[in-house]
């Protein structure tokens, strides 16, 4: 894996400088506000849902969260916390959490917004959709 994928951004010596993890950690504090609180309860669920799961820092500070894929990202604007699944038009969604980015053919997203609840067990069961999504074994071609 290469250091960028990784989510460790290289030093002036090209060494890897900061691990993913502090950076997520480093972007929570600074959101002194309910931003940084609802994006660390988010990050303790996604590890809750998958304890194998890979943190990553992307895109000018983005946290991501993946295995084998991108699961989802955690995206901080003035008005919401956006959780936007990488392949969340192929997730079952029963509880009906997506309610960002509905009308692509790929993406699916969470918008949480000042004071809202997430149902804690729909979220994990998605999280857990996404990894056995990800995790799934991709058919085989046929030869023409």
């Amino acid at each position: 894996m290469k250091k960028a994928e990784a989510g460790l951004p290289p030093d002036e010596g090209g060494q890897d400088a900061v691990p993913a993890a502090s950076q997520i950690d480093a972007k929570i504090a600074s959101l002194a506000d309910w931003r940084g609180t609802t994006l660390a309860a988010v990050r303790a669920l996604i590890h809750q849902a998958d304890p194998d799961v890979v943190e990553e820092v992307k895109w000018r500070g983005v946290p991501v969260w993946s295995h084998a894929g991108i699961i989802c990202t955690g995206e901080t604007y003035k008005q919401a916390v956006k959780l936007t699944f990488a392949k969340g038009a192929s997730l079952p969604d029963p509880a009906g959490l997506f309610n960002a980015s509905l009308d692509g053919n790929t993406r699916r997203a969470i918008d949480l917004h000042e004071g809202a609840r997430l149902d804690a067990a729909a979220f994990k069961a998605l999280i857990r959709a996404a990894v056995a999504l990800n995790t799934a074994p991709k058919p085989k071609r046929s030869a023409p």
